[in-house]
């Protein structure tokens, strides 16, 4: 996975220097709303392997920076990297807090000036995982260090540099294996790019 990351970077870095004039490095923070998928029906388990139905979202954010590579007037990649928190709550007494450190790569498709159509891979790696169940915090919840998700989403940018972006991901990796589990967010981004 290191060596396809590496890949990605490089090819990008070899692009910029191709299209110096064609980049645009940025800002973006926004509003997560995250939540647990999985295969049981919204079946959860608490740490006393209590079943417990239908996690809801989790409220989060998102912040990082942007590059924005032109490849004409119609294409552009976005790889970004974000932290994101990810997660959901559990019947209003427990909260499942994942937290990423995100590298989305969109391609980015321009239907009319400035409003884009986007989706790519994301590749997150977890930098911190809690369950709060109860008063009793920092359980390992067993998450994967890893997730693979798939993003799509619409973006609208002004000649001001100011954008606005809206992605859901799909994660692809399981979680947990009982039940499976799959992260799933709703992103909306505000951003800044020089």
């Amino acid at each position: 996975m290191k060596k396809v990351l590496l890949t990605v970077l490089f090819s990008v870095a070899l692009l910029s220097n191709a299209n110096a004039q064609k980049v645009k490095i940025g800002v973006k923070g926004g509003l997560n709303i995250s939540s647990l998928k999985g295969n049981k029906a919204g079946e959860f388990f608490d740490p006393t392997q209590e079943v417990i139905s239908n996690p809801d979202s989790r409220i989060g954010f998102h912040l990082g920076v942007v590059i924005d590579v032109k490849i004409n007037n119609k294409f552009s990649v976005q790889p970004e990297v974000l932290y994101s928190t990810n997660g959901a709550t559990i019947q209003d007494y427990s909260t499942i807090k994942l937290d990423y450190l995100s590298l989305p790569i969109s391609a980015k498709y321009y239907l009319i000036e400035g409003f884009s159509i986007e989706a790519g891979p994301q590749f997150s790696f977890l930098v911190n995982d809690v369950y709060d169940y109860e008063n009793k915090s920092d359980l390992d919840t067993d998450a994967e260090n890893f997730d693979l998700g798939i993003n799509v989403g619409l973006g609208y940018e002004l000649k001001s540099g100011l954008f606005l972006q809206s992605r859901y991901t799909f994660g692809t990796s399981t979680l947990s294996s009982n039940p499976v589990l799959r992260n799933g967010n709703f992103q909306l981004s505000l951003g800044y790019q020089f």
